[in-house]
């Protein structure tokens, strides 16, 4: 299904990208929230992802981009233009579903050209452009097979492929790639950005998958309870991030306590500068990711390794304070085969400063 309005005779697969901005967007069924003041902004043919966990507003936000989804207060704009009070199919945006939606009685190549008819294109108009959107993506000898003759992956390319028909704006991606299983979701993810990057089509991606996010996007949007937490690049945001919940989310993170030494914390004896806010209260724990952790065989060290995981050239132990504290730490394989479960080990963290909150209950 589309949304698209612009011109199809003689035009670009894609026109150039918009500008997205969500102002105080606000949303609520019942007594629940699903967004609560959203402010974001997405560059001009950039692949920004929406992440976050089940309920969090991620695709609301994208269905009232949309026009699929009414909104109780604020504003989207699309290149400076209040989009807000315009119809779904007004809205020059391509959108794709979990589940692909395709027409089963309709062949791929009238799939992909669907949104055209439905525009008054004529047939030769129709059959040229499904021609080159079948090329895009990689089918063009599936043109006559219908939606049951083609796999879970072959379905969603088709979808795209409709999307992209009417030379939309704007991209959106509801999850795309979570119906399909793990090799075609990786094969897949890869040549959508691909397409993404090729067309420069600004484009929104809705997903629950860390991974996804971080190795497709060009940024990423952390959303919690309708709240934006945090937006920044993968990077950015896996190194830096700006609270325990984005910490915690995006990776792997372990709980360590600590005390607080004037604007600092200490940590299995070491001082520690903060990387950002102190918590003015309370018990404190410093989160650390594994690659952070360092372990040293020590028959004294106060550290137990109580388990181990095999990850190729990684391995992660995770390691038991004498308090009962748990921590996990990626070690090089052959630096891990140093340390069987059993055995004690000295574990420190990087001289660096680190992120604090509260101890969680």
């Amino acid at each position: 299904m589309t949304t698209a309005t612009a011109p199809v005779a003689d035009a670009p697969l894609a026109p150039a990208g918009a500008t997205v901005e969500f102002r105080a967007l606000r949303r609520a069924f019942g007594a629940t929230t699903a967004l609560d003041g959203l402010d974001l902004t997405v560059r001009p043919g950039e692949l920004l992802a929406l992440l976050g966990p089940s309920g969090c507003g991620k695709t609301t936000a994208l269905r009232i981009l949309a026009g699929f989804e009414q909104h109780d207060s604020g504003q989207v704009l699309v290149d400076g233009r209040d989009i807000t009070a315009i119809p779904a199919h007004k809205r020059d945006a391509g959108m794709v579903f979990q589940s692909y939606s395709l027409f089963p009685h309709l062949t791929a190549a009238d799939n992909v050209a669907f949104g055209l008819r439905m525009r008054g294109a004529g047939k030769a108009e129709r059959l040229k452009r499904a021609k080159e959107l079948l090329e895009l993506v990689g089918l063009p000898q599936h043109a006559d097979r219908y939606p049951h003759q083609l796999s879970g992956g072959q379905q969603q390319r088709i979808a795209l492929a409709r999307a992209l028909a009417l030379q939309p704006r704007v991209l959106l991606l509801d999850e795309p790639l979570s119906a399909l299983d793990a090799k075609v979701r990786l094969s897949l993810r890869e040549e959508i950005r691909r397409l993404q990057q090729e067309l420069g089509i600004t484009t929104l991606f809705v997903t629950h998958d860390q991974e996804e996010a971080l190795s497709m996007a060009d940024r990423v949007a952390v959303l919690r309870a309708g709240r934006l937490e945090q937006c920044a690049a993968p990077a950015e945001l896996y190194a830096r991030p700006a609270t325990a919940f984005v910490a915690e989310f995006v990776g792997t993170m372990s709980r360590i306590p600590c005390v607080r030494v004037g604007e600092g914390v200490e940590v299995l004896g070491r001082r520690h500068a903060v990387d950002g806010a102190l918590p003015a209260d309370g018990a404190l724990e410093v989160l650390v990711r594994p690659e952070n952790v360092i372990l040293t065989p020590a028959s004294n060290g106060a550290a137990q390794v109580v388990s181990a995981s095999f990850l190729g050239a990684v391995t992660r132990l995770t390691v038991r304070l004498d308090d009962g504290t748990e921590v996990k730490a990626d070690l090089p394989t052959e630096a891990a085969a140093t340390l069987p479960v059993g055995s004690n080990a000295a574990l420190t963290l990087p001289e660096r400063p680190v992120l604090v909150d509260r101890r969680a209950v």
